[in-house]
């Protein structure tokens, strides 16, 4: 049996919209989870030695818009000078967190149109760390972000609170 080693364009399962609104749509979800906690909860509240969820959302914050930006322009920030990281003062009220959250969500909307097709496919060193093509970079961005949400559906069902449901994303 022969075995075919040309190599031919992957073939499209998603479209960038696609992946665009899928993203987006978790970062809904996530925005619902912050609005969710109770004001000190958000800051303070942690179990068996996890990050409160205010340091969650920080680093979702600063990924998505770090990741962003060198998606669009393959300029990407080193780990250690995202805000998360940095010696910058982060933001301690609840409503500080949900309008950065949603100026990274305007720029998310903002840079996409910029980046290509084949963009999604070139392979880059992401913060300094994470090399691979680029959609694994921004499936990375998502997983991370899942990743987090399910810790603070653990801390929001902790204090007695219905999380919002997993699936409404959108």
């Amino acid at each position: 049996m022969a075995i075919n080693t040309t190599l031919s364009a992957p073939a499209q399962v998603i479209s960038p919209e696609e992946l665009l609104q899928h993203w987006q749509g978790h970062r809904q979800l996530t925005r619902r989870v912050i609005v969710a906690f109770p004001e000190d909860k958000l800051f303070n509240y942690s179990i068996g030695g996890m990050r409160p969820f205010a340091g969650l959302a920080e680093e979702l914050t600063g990924l998505a818009s770090g990741g962003i930006k060198g998606v669009a322009t393959g300029k990407w920030p080193q780990i250690n000078e995202l805000e998360h990281h940095s010696e910058k003062p982060l933001p301690t009220t609840k409503e500080e967190i949900l309008k950065q959250w949603d100026e990274v969500t305007e720029e998310i909307e903002a840079l996409w149109p910029q980046i290509t097709p084949e963009r999604f496919h070139e392979v880059e060193k992401a913060f300094g760390m994470y090399e691979g093509p680029i959609y694994a970079n921004l499936l990375y961005l998502v997983d991370n972000e899942i990743h987090h949400r399910g810790q603070g559906y653990v801390y929001l069902r902790s204090l007695g609170i219905e999380p919002p449901p997993f699936w409404d994303r959108f």
